[in-house]
């Protein structure tokens, strides 16, 4: 399991360039290639699980600021046990079906508002807790002479070629290394390519077909062009 001390070490030996400019530079690589991962890949390891409350008379629920990708919200009421997943709409179709957002009822619907909330139709007649599944940007990798700092993650642990092409991506470019960015480039879209195939693996078991993403069989059928 690689980190963020293994990487830095990678990209200044096969820069050979140890320079305090660069190497001060080097922080800023690895946080825009952990943004570019987080956008090209949709794995199940960037899911995570969190807690959350549905406040009576609310129809607004915070999203953390890592959320990029909402991919399930439930609650389950005091009376039971049973999860009851809202389906995911529109912001628009959920102003048409519930208009009146003083009015409050059992929810059933969900819209992503902006990049920190969802709204919720009907607005909660009362106060439930629930879950909501995500595909979160995973917490940065940084030096251990901080504190409370995250000096491995799902990244540098699983998919270390990827992030390390593209944190070379990064480097050669600040370096105006204009001949060898296209080979580290093809590099990472190789790696890629591994990650996605690895992700749809996940999703289908030895008799079925790759499930989508977004719920349910893919969409696509076996064999077509």
């Amino acid at each position: 399991m690689a980190t963020y001390a293994d990487l830095k070490s990678a990209i200044i030996n096969t820069t050979e360039n140890d320079g305090t400019e660069f190497t001060n530079e080097i922080p800023n690589f690895i946080s825009r290639a952990e943004i570019r991962l987080t956008k090209d890949i949709d794995d199940a390891g960037l899911d995570e699980y969190t807690a959350i409350t549905l406040t009576a008379g609310n129809a607004v629920v915070s999203l953390g600021d890592r959320v990029r990708i909402v991919r399930n919200v439930n609650f389950t009421t005091s009376a039971s046990s049973i999860k009851t997943n809202l389906l995911q709409r529109t912001i628009e179709y959920c102003n048409d079906y519930w208009p009146v957002s003083a009015s409050t009822g059992t929810p059933r619907y969900y819209a992503r508002k902006n990049n920190t909330s969802i709204f919720i139709v009907p607005t909660p007649a009362s106060t439930v807790t629930g879950e909501i599944q995500t595909a979160s940007q995973p917490l940065a990798l940084a030096s251990a002479t901080g504190t409370s700092v995250t000096t491995q993650n799902y990244f540098s642990n699983y998919c270390y070629d990827a992030l390390f092409y593209a944190a070379m991506m990064e480097a050669t470019m600040y370096m105006k290394d204009w001949n060898t960015i296209a080979s580290w480039q093809q590099q990472y879209e190789a790696a890629i390519i591994t990650l996605r195939n690895q992700a749809r693996r996940t999703r289908q078991d030895d008799m079925a077909v790759a499930a989508s993403p977004a719920g349910g069989p893919d969409t696509l059928q076996v064999g077509s062009p």
